[in-house]
């Protein structure tokens, strides 16, 4: 069995007890002025420290396998990641899946105490958004964006499912994957599910970045990157602010 570190079980130790979080260490940025535009006109919440983990993750692949996106939103973290890819020289599809149902909003309805807009019309605003921005900015290598929740996603990716993607294409599943950034759902058991499935597909030496799992976030995911880090089977990559582990 795998020694697990110190400093895992000091983490799974205030996780799962509510202990008050490690100081962390500075958090790595990249130096990127593409990058400083992007965010500029791309609406989304994007920790600036993802970029570089996800750099980190793409400069050490372990194969051509696809990268798939948890949660897309506007499109921010997409373009992000197929720019790094287009600087890395990475051939690997981006496979982006999200259904553009938010919490808060299930039972529809208006927007707030908005009169006329609708948590209908936000979804498709938002939805429209996300495909205005990845063919303006990562025309150049369109990622492959499914609409359908996580837990539908890997149902489909175990089928090895033809599916069409939100501009049409038609992308079958299934297979390794060798890059995975988990940013759906952040309660426990929606995270830990897609962590789940994410593992079962995930090659060794692939990469997994949790988003919002910091230390001290307050996200359920805390719980989720604590158990990942008390199993034994994975390594950390990096902590800059969140989570980013290596398959062994």
């Amino acid at each position: 069995m795998t020694a697990i570190p110190k400093r895992f079980k000091r983490l799974v130790r205030r996780v799962l007890h509510g202990l008050p979080p490690p100081e962390a260490p500075p958090v790595r940025q990249l130096s990127d002025t593409f990058l400083t535009w992007l965010r500029f006109a791309n609406a989304g919440m994007l920790e600036g420290g993802n970029a570089w983990a996800i750099d980190h993750a793409l400069a050490r692949l372990p194969s051509q396998a696809p990268l798939v996106e948890i949660g897309s939103f506007c499109g921010l973290s997409t373009n992000v990641i197929a720019y790094l890819k287009l600087k890395q020289g990475v051939p690997n599809p981006l496979i982006c899946c999200d259904a553009w149902h938010f919490e808060g909003g299930e039972d529809g309805g208006r927007l707030g105490d908005h009169p006329r807009i609708t948590h209908a019309d936000y979804r498709e605003f938002v939805k429209q958004t996300f495909m205005r921005n990845v063919s303006f900015f990562s025309g150049h290598d369109l990622p492959y964006p499914v609409e359908v929740l996580s837990d539908e996603f890997f149902r489909l990716w175990q089928e090895g499912a033809a599916v069409r993607d939100v501009f049409g294409r038609e992308r079958r599943l299934g297979g390794p994957i060798a890059f995975a950034y988990i940013d759906g759902n952040h309660t426990y058991e929606f995270a830990r599910r897609d962590f789940e499935n994410v593992d079962r597909w995930l090659e060794p030496g692939g990469f997994v970045l949790f988003d919002d799992s910091a230390d001290g976030s307050g996200w359920e995911v805390c719980r989720v990157v604590a158990e990942v880090a008390a199993s034994g089977r994975y390594r950390l990559a990096a902590r800059n602010p969140n989570y980013l582990f290596q398959k062994r």
